[in-house]
């Protein structure tokens, strides 16, 4: 999870990544540090590149560098979502484009896996963990959901995408 600290110790998730995803590639570019804090949530293994190895890497080959751009757009379009999400979009709202979201990326249409804890769940949702309780309660009272432990199954997405877009539950 690639995160930032406030002054007032709140944590707030700016992405998750998984398997294979390079992180830092954006400090490589600007030659300055990785402006947030990165934390494994999984026993992981990390491969380092220096950055003029990985600056002639990119040089030498350009589908390469074409790759990275790709990745960096998609990130780009992921992260303003995400402050448009947290911005614009009460704690409902976020939590079913999110659901959305993950049902697309996991390739599922009716049931998705969680893959970080529900405390880092609401820090990613910029919220605190018993809120997001109450919204996962509410949203199965409302037929929209069904929650077992990590796997919550999509009972009515048309009714997910409107939340997503209203935000009112």
């Amino acid at each position: 999870k690639i995160y930032k600290v406030s002054m007032d110790g709140k944590e707030q998730i700016l992405h998750i990544y998984g398997p294979g995803s390079p992180i830092g590639e954006v400090a490589v570019f600007a030659g300055k540090n990785f402006p947030a804090n990165a934390e494994t949530l999984f026993k992981s293994h990390l491969l380092f590149f220096p950055r003029a190895a990985f600056v002639e890497l990119i040089s030498k080959n350009p589908s390469l560098s074409l790759n990275m751009l790709a990745m960096l757009s998609m990130r780009l379009r992921q992260f303003t979502i995400q402050v448009e999400n947290l911005s614009l979009k009460e704690v409902p709202g976020r939590l079913a484009s999110y659901l959305i979201y993950l049902a697309r990326e996991q390739g599922a249409e009716k049931m998705v896996a969680l893959p970080v804890s529900k405390g880092q769940l609401a820090s990613l949702l910029g919220t605190i963990p018993e809120t997001l309780s109450r919204i996962l309660s509410k949203m199965s009272v409302s037929g929209l959901i069904s929650v077992d432990g990590h796997e919550i199954k999509l009972l009515d997405l048309t009714g997910l995408a409107d939340l997503a877009e209203n935000g009112k539950l």
